[in-house]
């Protein structure tokens, strides 16, 4: 047996999690794909599962290599039918990672419209505010509002967001509402710092075409959106917040816009995906598919 079928039997025991259900799918007898396995841990030379009477489980390197195996199969599969009907019908499965947020908030509820397009393809959709390897997480791309310098990863732009500074109104009637940047000095913000660089992020304002920047005092620093404005409507300071993510609340008058004249810059985005890498036309129209969904009014 080939080292493709090897990797494909290999991928079929773990998504079952039994030789036997293994071996009836693939059509092959159980001591065979017994067998399979026990020549492709051989040359790899790692245990890639440990076998019990009752299950299956798989082990640290067997993890690893099942992560590659589904990069590498997806690929070949993509290859073998690039100028068939799968160019023109996208299927698949497409791992994609994003902040909390941007899922919750823009994606999904637009994901019924992606689906009535690419009804064959299949998203695999973690949420995450960090910095993952997408390399060694198996990750076709990623979302993020920063830029990566990674010289293996390819960074695309998506259409910025629109920015407010914002407090709750509980914070306003205590402190009152500042009218221009001096009177921030009296002011306290939400503290925001990136778990990736550790740095502490100031609040941004635009002045005619000049971004100023004000540090202010904080009683809590916080990494994460949703954390984010969590603390802002707890009355605990001034934020700035993607429109989108704080509209319900603005709207409702539990928060309140502060500096409308002066807002944030827009927040930018990026999708990014390994360089040198097949992009396979599943993941391709996904990637355009996005632009779509940020290019439309929030």
């Amino acid at each position: 047996m080939d080292n493709i079928q090897a990797m494909r039997t290999f991928v079929r025991i773990i998504e079952l999690g039994n030789f036997s259900r293994a071996a009836e799918k693939l059509n092959l007898p159980r001591a065979t794909v017994s067998h399979t396995i026990k020549r492709l841990e051989a040359r790899l030379g790692v245990r890639l599962l440990l076998r019990t009477t009752r299950q299956v489980q798989v082990t640290a390197e067997g993890q690893i290599y099942y992560q590659r195996c589904l990069r590498l199969l997806a690929e070949i599969d993509e290859t073998d039918t690039l100028f068939s009907r799968q160019k023109l019908r996208p299927s698949g499965r497409i791992r994609v990672d994003m902040p909390h947020s941007l899922a919750r908030e823009i994606v999904i509820p637009a994901l019924p419209q992606f689906y009535q397009r690419y009804p064959e393809i299949t998203l695999c959709l973690s949420a995450n505010d960090a910095s993952i390897d997408v390399l060694r997480e198996g990750v076709d791309c990623v979302l993020r509002a920063w830029q990566v310098e990674d010289e293996s990863l390819i960074a695309r732009h998506l259409p910025a967001l629109e920015q407010v500074t914002c407090a709750s109104a509980e914070y306003i009637e205590r402190y009152g509402i500042p009218k221009t940047l001096d009177d921030l000095a009296t002011h306290q913000a939400v503290g925001y710092f990136s778990q990736r660089t550790t740095r502490h992020y100031p609040l941004d304002f635009m002045s005619q075409g000049v971004c100023e920047q004000r540090t202010l005092n904080s009683q809590i620093d916080v990494s994460g959106a949703d954390v984010y404005v969590a603390a802002c409507r707890a009355g605990l300071g001034l934020i700035q917040s993607p429109r989108y993510g704080v509209r319900h609340w603005l709207e409702s008058g539990e928060l309140v816009e502060v500096l409308p004249e002066m807002p944030p810059p827009d927040m930018p985005l990026y999708i990014m995906y390994p360089a040198g890498h097949f992009l396979a036309p599943r993941v391709s129209v996904f990637i355009d598919w996005l632009r779509e969904c940020f290019a439309r009014p929030l």
